[in-house]
Protein backbone atom coordinates (compact mmCIF):
# COMPACT_ATOMS: atom_id res chain seq x y z
CA UNK A 1 0.00 0.00 0.00
CA UNK A 2 1.15 3.67 -0.94
CA UNK A 3 2.34 5.79 1.95
CA UNK A 4 2.15 9.71 1.63
CA UNK A 5 4.84 12.40 3.26
CA UNK A 6 3.33 15.98 3.63
CA UNK A 7 6.30 18.49 2.83
CA UNK A 8 4.63 21.63 4.95
CA UNK A 9 8.11 23.75 3.94
CA UNK A 10 5.39 26.43 3.09
CA UNK A 11 2.70 24.95 5.44
CA UNK A 12 -0.56 23.62 5.08
CA UNK A 13 -4.72 24.42 4.34
CA UNK A 14 -7.54 22.53 3.47
CA UNK A 15 -7.26 24.01 -0.34
CA UNK A 16 -3.35 23.26 -0.85
CA UNK A 17 -4.15 19.53 0.52
CA UNK A 18 -6.92 19.37 -2.20
CA UNK A 19 -4.24 20.78 -4.76
CA UNK A 20 -1.59 18.48 -3.87
CA UNK A 21 -3.74 15.42 -3.70
CA UNK A 22 -5.22 16.73 -7.63
CA UNK A 23 -1.82 17.06 -8.92
CA UNK A 24 -0.42 13.60 -7.80
CA UNK A 25 -2.83 11.79 -9.42
CA UNK A 26 -6.70 12.20 -8.09
CA UNK A 27 -9.44 12.96 -11.18
CA UNK A 28 -10.21 16.64 -10.62
CA UNK A 29 -13.74 15.10 -12.05
CA UNK A 30 -13.99 12.34 -9.86
CA UNK A 31 -13.96 14.55 -7.01
CA UNK A 32 -16.24 16.79 -7.85
CA UNK A 33 -18.88 14.35 -8.84
CA UNK A 34 -18.34 13.28 -5.12
CA UNK A 35 -18.74 16.38 -3.63
CA UNK A 36 -21.75 16.89 -5.73
CA UNK A 37 -24.00 13.78 -3.66
CA UNK A 38 -22.96 16.00 -0.41
CA UNK A 39 -26.25 18.34 0.92
CA UNK A 40 -24.51 21.24 0.05
CA UNK A 41 -25.31 24.11 -2.80
CA UNK A 42 -24.11 28.08 -3.02
CA UNK A 43 -19.88 27.09 -4.05
CA UNK A 44 -17.88 26.60 -7.02
CA UNK A 45 -15.01 24.19 -6.76
CA UNK A 46 -12.02 24.67 -9.21
CA UNK A 47 -8.88 23.03 -10.00
CA UNK A 48 -5.86 24.78 -12.26
CA UNK A 49 -2.38 24.55 -13.57
CA UNK A 50 -0.54 27.08 -11.38
CA UNK A 51 3.11 27.85 -11.81
CA UNK A 52 5.42 29.46 -9.03
CA UNK A 53 9.02 29.93 -9.02
CA UNK A 54 9.63 27.81 -12.02
CA UNK A 55 7.46 25.03 -10.30
CA UNK A 56 4.49 23.46 -11.50
CA UNK A 57 1.16 22.01 -9.89
CA UNK A 58 -2.62 22.53 -9.34
CA UNK A 59 -4.29 25.49 -7.27
CA UNK A 60 -7.95 24.40 -5.88
CA UNK A 61 -10.66 27.43 -5.16
CA UNK A 62 -13.92 27.26 -3.59
CA UNK A 63 -15.90 30.46 -4.29
CA UNK A 64 -19.25 30.81 -2.16
CA UNK A 65 -21.74 32.01 -4.16
CA UNK A 66 -24.29 32.44 -1.13
CA UNK A 67 -23.62 33.57 2.61
CA UNK A 68 -22.83 30.87 4.50
CA UNK A 69 -24.50 30.27 8.76
CA UNK A 70 -22.05 29.55 11.22
CA UNK A 71 -22.55 26.23 12.22
CA UNK A 72 -22.43 23.76 15.01
CA UNK A 73 -20.63 20.42 15.42
CA UNK A 74 -24.07 18.76 14.97
CA UNK A 75 -24.37 20.83 11.76
CA UNK A 76 -21.14 19.70 10.17
CA UNK A 77 -22.02 16.22 11.46
CA UNK A 78 -25.07 15.88 9.52
CA UNK A 79 -23.96 17.18 6.80
CA UNK A 80 -21.64 14.36 7.01
CA UNK A 81 -24.16 11.72 7.81
CA UNK A 82 -25.15 11.70 3.88
CA UNK A 83 -21.50 10.42 2.60
CA UNK A 84 -21.74 6.57 2.03
CA UNK A 85 -19.02 5.07 2.46
CA UNK A 86 -18.29 4.99 6.06
CA UNK A 87 -14.55 5.44 6.53
CA UNK A 88 -15.24 8.70 4.26
CA UNK A 89 -18.07 9.46 6.86
CA UNK A 90 -16.62 8.79 10.11
CA UNK A 91 -12.62 10.21 9.29
CA UNK A 92 -14.34 13.44 8.18
CA UNK A 93 -16.49 13.92 11.51
CA UNK A 94 -13.19 12.93 13.16
CA UNK A 95 -11.83 15.98 11.13
CA UNK A 96 -14.14 18.28 12.77
CA UNK A 97 -14.06 16.95 16.39
CA UNK A 98 -10.54 17.86 16.73
CA UNK A 99 -11.28 21.07 15.17
CA UNK A 100 -14.31 21.28 17.85
CA UNK A 101 -12.37 20.21 20.55
CA UNK A 102 -9.60 23.02 20.07
CA UNK A 103 -12.13 25.81 19.98
CA UNK A 104 -13.74 24.84 22.59
CA UNK A 105 -10.42 25.21 24.98
CA UNK A 106 -9.37 27.74 23.52
CA UNK A 107 -12.90 29.61 23.81
CA UNK A 108 -13.65 28.02 27.04
CA UNK A 109 -16.88 26.32 25.91
CA UNK A 110 -18.86 23.24 25.62
CA UNK A 111 -17.73 21.14 22.29
CA UNK A 112 -21.41 21.21 21.39
CA UNK A 113 -21.51 25.28 21.53
CA UNK A 114 -18.94 25.63 19.83
CA UNK A 115 -19.49 28.19 16.27
CA UNK A 116 -17.16 27.11 13.86
CA UNK A 117 -17.59 29.98 11.49
CA UNK A 118 -14.56 30.05 8.98
CA UNK A 119 -14.19 26.18 9.40
CA UNK A 120 -18.18 25.19 9.62
CA UNK A 121 -18.20 27.21 5.98
CA UNK A 122 -19.03 25.13 3.20
CA UNK A 123 -15.63 25.44 1.65
CA UNK A 124 -13.76 23.95 5.32
CA UNK A 125 -16.38 21.24 4.50
CA UNK A 126 -15.30 20.66 1.30
CA UNK A 127 -11.82 20.82 1.96
CA UNK A 128 -12.01 18.57 4.50
CA UNK A 129 -14.35 15.81 2.66
CA UNK A 130 -12.42 15.98 -0.57
CA UNK A 131 -9.11 15.41 1.38
CA UNK A 132 -10.40 12.46 3.14
CA UNK A 133 -11.62 11.01 -0.12
CA UNK A 134 -8.62 11.65 -2.50
CA UNK A 135 -6.11 9.77 0.32
CA UNK A 136 -8.93 7.08 -0.13
CA UNK A 137 -8.74 7.13 -3.72
CA UNK A 138 -5.09 6.78 -3.90
CA UNK A 139 -5.16 3.99 -1.36
CA UNK A 140 -2.92 5.97 0.90
CA UNK A 141 -2.34 3.60 3.82
CA UNK A 142 -0.01 6.09 6.11
CA UNK A 143 0.61 9.94 6.22
CA UNK A 144 3.58 11.13 7.22
CA UNK A 145 3.92 15.23 7.95
CA UNK A 146 7.16 17.32 7.69
CA UNK A 147 8.00 20.23 10.60
CA UNK A 148 5.67 23.05 10.52
CA UNK A 149 6.75 26.62 9.94
CA UNK A 150 5.36 28.93 12.84
CA UNK A 151 4.25 32.11 10.27
CA UNK A 152 4.43 35.08 11.98
CA UNK A 153 2.35 38.31 12.55
CA UNK A 154 -1.40 38.80 12.42
CA UNK A 155 -4.35 36.89 11.32
CA UNK A 156 -7.94 38.57 10.78
CA UNK A 157 -10.95 36.11 12.10
CA UNK A 158 -14.14 35.77 13.48
CA UNK A 159 -13.06 36.68 15.85
CA UNK A 160 -11.42 39.41 15.61
CA UNK A 161 -7.40 40.06 14.50
CA UNK A 162 -5.48 37.23 16.16
CA UNK A 163 -1.60 36.42 16.34
CA UNK A 164 -0.04 33.51 13.99
CA UNK A 165 -0.77 30.74 14.18
CA UNK A 166 -3.87 31.33 15.38
CA UNK A 167 -4.85 29.93 19.02
CA UNK A 168 -7.35 27.45 17.39
CA UNK A 169 -4.45 26.13 15.18
CA UNK A 170 -1.96 26.17 18.08
CA UNK A 171 -3.81 24.17 20.12
CA UNK A 172 -4.82 21.74 17.76
CA UNK A 173 -0.92 21.27 17.25
CA UNK A 174 -0.32 21.40 20.95
CA UNK A 175 -2.16 17.77 21.42
CA UNK A 176 0.13 15.98 18.40
CA UNK A 177 3.71 15.04 18.20
CA UNK A 178 4.35 18.31 15.92
CA UNK A 179 7.39 20.05 15.43
CA UNK A 180 6.89 23.70 14.42
CA UNK A 181 10.01 25.70 13.40
CA UNK A 182 10.63 29.47 12.63
CA UNK A 183 9.95 30.80 9.33
CA UNK A 184 10.55 33.87 7.85
CA UNK A 185 7.18 34.82 6.50
CA UNK A 186 4.65 37.00 7.45
CA UNK A 187 1.58 35.19 7.43
CA UNK A 188 -0.61 32.30 8.33
CA UNK A 189 1.21 29.18 7.34
CA UNK A 190 -0.80 26.50 8.73
CA UNK A 191 -4.74 27.10 8.89
CA UNK A 192 -6.99 25.66 11.08
CA UNK A 193 -8.78 23.14 8.70
CA UNK A 194 -4.74 21.98 7.65
CA UNK A 195 -4.08 21.36 11.22
CA UNK A 196 -6.91 19.30 11.77
CA UNK A 197 -6.15 17.02 8.90
CA UNK A 198 -2.57 16.49 9.96
CA UNK A 199 -3.66 16.05 13.61
CA UNK A 200 -6.26 13.43 12.54
CA UNK A 201 -4.07 11.47 9.95
CA UNK A 202 -0.45 12.40 10.23
CA UNK A 203 2.64 10.55 12.15
CA UNK A 204 4.89 13.11 12.62
CA UNK A 205 8.08 11.87 10.84
CA UNK A 206 9.79 11.49 7.57
CA UNK A 207 9.63 7.71 6.43
CA UNK A 208 12.34 5.83 4.27
CA UNK A 209 10.10 5.74 0.97
CA UNK A 210 10.81 5.04 -2.67
CA UNK A 211 9.07 8.05 -3.86
CA UNK A 212 6.47 7.33 -7.26
CA UNK A 213 5.08 10.68 -7.41
CA UNK A 214 4.89 14.39 -6.46
CA UNK A 215 1.73 16.70 -6.27
CA UNK A 216 2.23 20.31 -5.19
CA UNK A 217 -1.12 22.54 -3.89
CA UNK A 218 -0.44 26.02 -4.27
CA UNK A 219 -1.59 28.67 -1.74
CA UNK A 220 -2.52 31.97 -2.61
CA UNK A 221 -0.56 34.09 -0.96
CA UNK A 222 3.13 34.47 -2.81
CA UNK A 223 6.75 34.37 -1.40
CA UNK A 224 10.57 34.22 -2.05
CA UNK A 225 9.72 30.79 -2.76
CA UNK A 226 6.92 28.28 -4.46
CA UNK A 227 3.88 28.78 -1.84
CA UNK A 228 3.07 25.17 -2.09
CA UNK A 229 2.11 22.20 -0.01
CA UNK A 230 4.74 18.85 -1.55
CA UNK A 231 3.18 15.42 -1.15
CA UNK A 232 5.53 12.56 -2.21
CA UNK A 233 3.69 9.33 -2.93
CA UNK A 234 5.12 5.99 -2.99
CA UNK A 235 6.60 3.19 -0.73
CA UNK A 236 8.28 2.30 2.06
CA UNK A 237 10.89 0.32 2.27
CA UNK A 238 12.82 -1.05 5.05
CA UNK A 239 15.20 -4.13 4.31
CA UNK A 240 14.35 -4.40 8.02
CA UNK A 241 10.98 -4.50 10.22
CA UNK A 242 9.95 -1.05 10.56
CA UNK A 243 8.73 0.88 13.61
CA UNK A 244 5.37 2.72 13.90
CA UNK A 245 3.14 3.97 16.79
CA UNK A 246 -0.03 1.99 17.43
CA UNK A 247 -3.02 1.59 20.35
CA UNK A 248 -4.20 -1.59 21.51
CA UNK A 249 -7.69 -1.60 22.85
CA UNK A 250 -9.13 -4.16 24.77
CA UNK A 251 -12.39 -5.43 27.34
CA UNK A 252 -13.58 -8.22 28.84
CA UNK A 253 -16.87 -9.18 28.32
CA UNK A 254 -19.07 -11.94 29.93
CA UNK A 255 -22.53 -11.66 28.32
CA UNK A 256 -22.34 -11.78 24.99
CA UNK A 257 -22.87 -14.11 22.49
CA UNK A 258 -20.59 -15.66 20.10
CA UNK A 259 -22.55 -14.07 17.12
CA UNK A 260 -22.60 -10.65 18.31
CA UNK A 261 -18.59 -11.16 19.30
CA UNK A 262 -18.18 -11.87 15.73
CA UNK A 263 -20.01 -9.13 14.28
CA UNK A 264 -18.30 -6.62 16.38
CA UNK A 265 -15.21 -8.13 14.91
CA UNK A 266 -16.34 -7.51 11.03
CA UNK A 267 -17.42 -4.06 12.27
CA UNK A 268 -14.23 -3.14 13.61
CA UNK A 269 -12.12 -4.62 10.31
CA UNK A 270 -14.39 -2.88 8.22
CA UNK A 271 -14.13 0.35 10.03
CA UNK A 272 -10.37 0.00 9.81
CA UNK A 273 -8.43 -1.77 12.55
CA UNK A 274 -5.40 -3.52 11.91
CA UNK A 275 -5.99 -6.88 13.63
CA UNK A 276 -9.26 -7.73 16.68
CA UNK A 277 -9.04 -10.86 17.74
CA UNK A 278 -11.02 -12.76 20.63
CA UNK A 279 -9.37 -14.58 23.56
CA UNK A 280 -10.93 -17.01 26.51
CA UNK A 281 -10.74 -15.65 30.17
CA UNK A 282 -11.91 -16.92 33.18
CA UNK A 283 -13.10 -13.76 35.74
CA UNK A 284 -14.39 -13.11 39.33
CA UNK A 285 -16.82 -15.74 40.52
CA UNK A 286 -15.50 -17.91 37.84
CA UNK A 287 -17.27 -16.73 35.12
CA UNK A 288 -16.32 -17.55 32.06
CA UNK A 289 -16.03 -14.63 29.49
CA UNK A 290 -14.19 -13.24 26.03
CA UNK A 291 -11.31 -10.35 25.82
CA UNK A 292 -12.00 -8.49 23.38
CA UNK A 293 -8.45 -7.01 21.79
CA UNK A 294 -8.04 -4.31 19.06
CA UNK A 295 -5.35 -3.13 17.52
CA UNK A 296 -5.22 0.03 15.83
CA UNK A 297 -3.51 3.16 14.18
CA UNK A 298 -3.27 5.93 17.03
CA UNK A 299 -5.90 8.33 15.20
CA UNK A 300 -8.34 5.87 14.90
CA UNK A 301 -8.17 4.88 18.69
CA UNK A 302 -10.90 7.13 19.70
CA UNK A 303 -13.52 5.96 17.42
CA UNK A 304 -13.03 2.33 17.44
CA UNK A 305 -12.86 2.27 21.42
CA UNK A 306 -16.62 4.48 20.80
CA UNK A 307 -17.34 1.11 18.71
CA UNK A 308 -16.59 -1.17 21.25
CA UNK A 309 -18.74 0.55 23.40
CA UNK A 310 -21.93 0.72 20.95
CA UNK A 311 -21.52 -2.56 19.91
CA UNK A 312 -20.94 -4.72 23.56
CA UNK A 313 -22.32 -5.04 27.24
CA UNK A 314 -19.47 -3.79 28.14
CA UNK A 315 -18.55 -0.40 30.07
CA UNK A 316 -15.50 0.25 29.53
CA UNK A 317 -12.17 -0.27 26.94
CA UNK A 318 -9.01 0.02 28.05
CA UNK A 319 -6.20 1.71 25.86
CA UNK A 320 -2.52 1.44 25.95
CA UNK A 321 0.44 2.94 23.29
CA UNK A 322 2.63 0.90 21.87
CA UNK A 323 5.08 0.02 18.69
CA UNK A 324 5.19 -2.57 16.46
CA UNK A 325 7.91 -4.21 14.30
CA UNK A 326 6.03 -4.09 10.41
CA UNK A 327 8.17 -5.47 7.26
CA UNK A 328 7.31 -4.17 3.75
CA UNK A 329 4.44 -5.31 1.97
CA UNK A 330 2.59 -5.06 -0.88
CA UNK A 331 -0.43 -6.46 -2.29
CA UNK A 332 -0.92 -8.11 -5.98
CA UNK A 333 -3.28 -10.17 -8.19
CA UNK A 334 -2.28 -13.65 -9.53
CA UNK A 335 -3.57 -16.06 -11.92
CA UNK A 336 -4.70 -19.14 -11.00
CA UNK A 337 -6.74 -21.83 -13.51
CA UNK A 338 -9.74 -20.75 -11.68
CA UNK A 339 -9.79 -17.35 -11.63
CA UNK A 340 -7.52 -14.62 -10.22
CA UNK A 341 -6.64 -14.38 -6.43
CA UNK A 342 -4.86 -11.92 -3.94
CA UNK A 343 -2.07 -12.33 -2.29
CA UNK A 344 0.08 -10.51 0.32
CA UNK A 345 3.84 -10.11 -0.77
CA UNK A 346 6.30 -9.70 2.38
CA UNK A 347 9.68 -8.22 2.26
CA UNK A 348 12.39 -8.77 5.18
CA UNK A 349 16.15 -9.43 5.48
CA UNK A 350 16.42 -9.58 1.34
CA UNK A 351 13.44 -12.21 1.06
CA UNK A 352 10.72 -12.19 -0.31
CA UNK A 353 7.26 -14.44 0.39
CA UNK A 354 3.93 -14.14 -1.07
CA UNK A 355 0.76 -15.24 0.87
CA UNK A 356 -3.03 -16.12 -0.88
CA UNK A 357 -5.88 -14.44 0.67
CA UNK A 358 -7.73 -16.55 2.33
CA UNK A 359 -11.26 -15.25 1.08
CA UNK A 360 -10.17 -15.17 -2.50
CA UNK A 361 -9.28 -18.79 -1.74
CA UNK A 362 -12.38 -20.49 -0.56
CA UNK A 363 -14.66 -18.50 -3.07
CA UNK A 364 -12.87 -20.05 -6.09
CA UNK A 365 -12.74 -23.50 -4.19
CA UNK A 366 -16.98 -23.15 -3.85
CA UNK A 367 -17.21 -21.79 -7.24
CA UNK A 368 -14.94 -24.57 -9.32
CA UNK A 369 -15.33 -27.76 -6.57
CA UNK A 370 -11.30 -27.68 -6.20
CA UNK A 371 -10.23 -28.40 -2.87
CA UNK A 372 -8.73 -25.41 -0.81
CA UNK A 373 -5.61 -26.50 -0.89
CA UNK A 374 -5.20 -27.03 -4.23
CA UNK A 375 -6.44 -23.44 -4.58
CA UNK A 376 -3.44 -22.18 -2.39
CA UNK A 377 -0.60 -24.32 -3.78
CA UNK A 378 -1.70 -22.58 -7.16
CA UNK A 379 -2.24 -18.92 -6.22
CA UNK A 380 1.39 -19.76 -4.29
CA UNK A 381 3.15 -21.09 -7.47
CA UNK A 382 1.59 -18.15 -9.52
CA UNK A 383 3.50 -15.33 -7.15
CA UNK A 384 6.83 -17.19 -7.53
CA UNK A 385 7.82 -14.18 -9.86
CA UNK A 386 6.71 -11.81 -7.31
CA UNK A 387 9.38 -13.45 -4.72
CA UNK A 388 12.15 -13.48 -7.17
CA UNK A 389 12.80 -10.05 -6.67
CA UNK A 390 13.70 -8.59 -3.17
CA UNK A 391 12.51 -4.84 -3.98
CA UNK A 392 9.10 -4.09 -2.22
CA UNK A 393 8.58 -1.54 -5.39
CA UNK A 394 9.17 -3.49 -8.57
CA UNK A 395 6.40 -4.95 -10.26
Amino acid sequence: MPIAYFDCYSGISGDMTLGALIDAGVPFGALRAFLETLPVRGYEITASPHESKGVTGTRVDVALRDEQPHRHLKDVLTILSSIEERAVRERAAAVFHVLATAEAEVHGTGIDEVHFHEVGAIDAIVDVVGAVWCLRYLGIESVFVSPLPSGSGRVRSAHGVLPVPAPGTLEILRRTEATIVPNPAEGEMVTPTGAALIATFGTFRQPAMRVQTIGYGFGRKEFPWPNALRVWIGEAVNSAASREPVSVLETNVDDDTPERLGALMDNLLGDGALDVYLSPIHMKKNRLATRVSVICRVDDESRLARRMIHDTTTLGVRAQRMERYVASRRSAEVETPWGQVRVKVKYFGGVASASPEYDDCVALSRTSGVSLSLIFAAAIAAATPLTESTDPVLP
